[in-house]
């Protein structure tokens, strides 16, 4: 029995899928559902139920699941322990990113960490916000990077840097002639928002009930891509980040108002799980992207569903 069987073992139960499982374990399904089933042989127990959709453990499971986690959880604290000692920046750093983050800023980070580090690696997950804190508590990633952080006495939270929030419309937008916008300029114009469960979307809705101000939304997005793309074509104006349109922007696909009053912006904060041992390497990489430094934008699109 090797640890690396255990961190399969637990990386199956947590994702409810051997495909799932054996992908973030780097190996193939079969081999992982080998790997599971002469476990289970060896312990002489069966620890998931294959009837359930999706995969469950069985109470056997449940608990080895808890007591793996505790010895999986002792061991990076007995490594992070010997790299700290040795001041050696090198292995992988798990990190789970919300998309707008990860596609317009962890990108250059990653490249510089590496410049500086070349036997450090960067694993990045672009993930739903809640999914994104979800992955830091199941420690099946390092750190999270997100907006609008939960308050959670679980996590330990490292604030980063403030995005400022503009007005975004086509060029052709009669508001595109304006040197700055006012939130009562939107009332009653079409507007693109995001999905209501989003911390961005409460955020901006705040700033519209302030201001008395209701504008007609038309579309909602998870994503900020998605919203990008519809205020392009001309659906209507939306507010977003002002680091996720510089493309936009060089292209001339879209315009960029500051927004007169109160600025609003869009917190962003690294996360992780609280107690959890940070080893030489996951340290550093926090003061990198505590630095600050302004990034180029990423000029990829995610695909359909990701959130912002």
């Amino acid at each position: 029995m090797h640890i690396e069987t255990l961190q399969m073992f637990c990386n199956v139960a947590r994702r409810q899928s051997f495909s799932r499982g054996a992908l973030e374990s780097n190996v193939t399904q079969s081999a992982a559902s080998q790997a599971i089933r002469l476990l289970e042989e060896y312990l002489g127990v069966r620890l998931f139920d294959r009837s359930k959709r999706p995969l469950g453990l069985t109470p056997e499971g449940e608990r080895f699941y808890r007591a793996c986690r505790e010895l999986l959880e002792g061991f990076d604290r007995a490594r992070a322990e010997l790299s700290r000692h040795q001041r050696r920046i090198a292995g992988t750093i798990r990190v789970a990113a919300i998309y707008s983050v990860g596609l317009h800023a962890m990108g250059a980070r990653m490249q510089n960490f590496r410049m500086v580090h070349p036997e450090a690696r960067v694993r990045l997950e672009c993930l739903h916000p809640e999914e994104g804190v979800q992955a830091v508590l199941d420690d099946s990633v390092d750190v999270g990077v997100l907006s609008y952080p939960p308050a959670n006495r679980a996590l330990t939270v490292v604030p980063l840097q403030h995005e400022p929030m503009l007005l975004v419309c086509p060029p052709g937008h009669p508001l595109a002639r304006r040197p700055r916008a006012r939130l009562a300029e939107l009332a009653g114009e079409p507007y693109v928002h995001f999905d209501g469960d989003l911390a961005v979307r409460k955020a901006v809705d705040r700033a519209f009930r302030q201001a008395g101000v209701r504008p007609q939304v038309v579309m909602e997005f998870d994503n900020v891509e998605s919203i990008k793309q519809a205020v392009s074509t001309g659906t209507g104006v939306s507010i977003l980040p002002e680091p996720a349109r510089q493309k936009e922007l060089a292209l001339g696909t879209l315009v960029a108002l500051p927004i007169e009053g109160e600025p609003i912006v869009r917190p962003i904060a690294l996360i992780y799980r609280r107690g959890k041992p940070l080893n030489p390497t996951i340290e550093r990489f926090i003061e990198l992207l505590r630095g600050g430094e302004e990034l180029p934008a990423a000029p990829a699109a995610p695909p359909p569903g990701m959130a912002g």
